[in-house]
């Protein structure tokens, strides 16, 4: 879809200036001042396509009503640095919202972010202002921000947060699934938690690579490959036919051959050791988790999946299966629970990042996937709503 311009900037001015409101009544530790950079992809299906803009616009409308309820903050605001980024764009600046240019640029923002915020450094902790920032996007752009916050010193991570709004058309890495869940974060009593990741490294020193939700090798980071070369020609929820194209054509583009898996626990002792044809080996920061939009591929408290090479027929059929967690009970798959796992084969095979892709040669292996210390800023809800 061609966005025009003047569109999109509506958007962005209707989008700021609620979540600019609802900040401004924000919850989020009352004693201490808050200082908010939003950081928005305006090209992400949340912003658009006009019936989830109009969905979001909804959300956003009823969220700053119930934000109204509570007292306007005089110690909370935009930050310094978001307000000079976008000087003389209307009024994004007045509310703190800074649009990433392409892939990448959400990191250097929060890099640039993280610099501005130095000067503070003599400041007690309880003192300094808590610097907030909220990705509005999918989960391309909350895992580049994520990455610099976890690769940051102790000192920013004790003085920063992220909220991380589903504004994409994959959200399986958002604080909620449904936007007024998330805003629900600022609207309501919340409080800052220390989240791991998983990290990639390889044999030869490629990465390291960190994910936030789930890091997968095979299959799925084809179908993730794809998906990401072809989305800006079919905007949308393109995943969804990739998925049946993706088991047509992947063994005829990589060979699936067999693969080693070792699992470990926090303390290095082994804890399953497989030799399969593997078609998808999945880890998560922890287990009941999805990705490609909802799917759970991780529907109990086990963090990795495998599933075994399987004929085409039996694919086509069990794919449906991945949507609700049910392809858990069939011999195919194989569920447990790790702290590492390191893996190794014979030709290059596709591994995805929370939707960021990567091809790995056989020099590669072995690859390791483990999680990390918990070291992230995210925020929690102390009650339900």
């Amino acid at each position: 879809m061609n966005v025009e311009a003047p569109y999109k900037a509506r958007v962005a001015e209707v989008f700021a200036a609620f979540l600019g409101q609802i900040c401004m009544h924000t919850l989020l530790t009352p004693d201490r001042p808050v200082r908010w950079t939003i950081i928005a992809n305006l090209r992400a299906g949340g912003f658009i396509i006009p019936s989830r803009w109009k969905r979001h616009q909804a959300h956003l409308k009823s969220s700053e009503e119930k934000a109204r309820r509570n007292p306007r903050r005089i110690n909370a605001g935009p930050s310094r640095f978001a307000q000079a980024r976008v000087r003389g764009k209307g009024s994004l600046g007045k509310w703190g919202l800074i649009p990433t240019d392409g892939p990448g640029d959400a990191g250097k923002i929060t890099e640039a972010l993280i610099s501005s915020a130095q000067g503070e450094q003599a400041v007690p902790a309880e003192d300094a202002p808590l610097y907030l920032i909220i990705t509005a996007g999918g989960d391309g752009i909350s895992r580049e921000v994520l990455t610099v916050l976890y690769t940051a010193s102790p000192w920013c991570r004790s003085r920063f947060v992220v909220l991380r709004l589903p504004m994409g058309t994959g959200n399986d890495g958002a604080d909620a699934w449904d936007l007024d869940k998330a805003l629900d974060l600022l609207i309501y009593p919340s409080k800052i938690e220390m989240a791991r990741a998983l990290r990639l490294t390889t044999a030869t020193g490629k990465g390291p690579f960190y994910a936030f939700n789930i890091l997968s090798v095979g299959l799925d980071a084809f179908v993730t490959h794809m998906t990401n070369k072809m989305k800006r020609f079919f905007p949308g929820d393109f995943y969804k036919l990739w998925v049946d194209m993706a088991s047509l054509l992947y063994d005829r583009l990589y060979r699936v051959g067999p693969m080693e898996i070792r699992a470990y626990d926090a303390a290095g002792n082994t804890l399953t050791t497989l030799r399969e044809r593997i078609l998808l080996l999945a880890v998560g920061v922890s287990g009941k988790r999805t990705y490609g939009s909802h799917k759970w591929i991780l529907p109990d408290d086990r963090n990795v999946c495998t599933v075994k090479q399987m004929p085409l027929l039996r694919k086509l059929r069990l794919k449906g299966l991945f949507t609700t967690g049910e392809h858990m009970d069939k011999p195919e798959s194989i569920l447990f629970t790790a702290h590492r796992v390191e893996f190794q084969g014979a030709y290059p095979i596709l591994a995805q990042m929370d939707g960021e892709t990567l091809l790995l040669e056989p020099e590669d292996f072995p690859g390791c996937i483990e999680r990390t210390e918990a070291a992230i800023p995210i925020l929690k809800g102390l009650t339900k709503q």
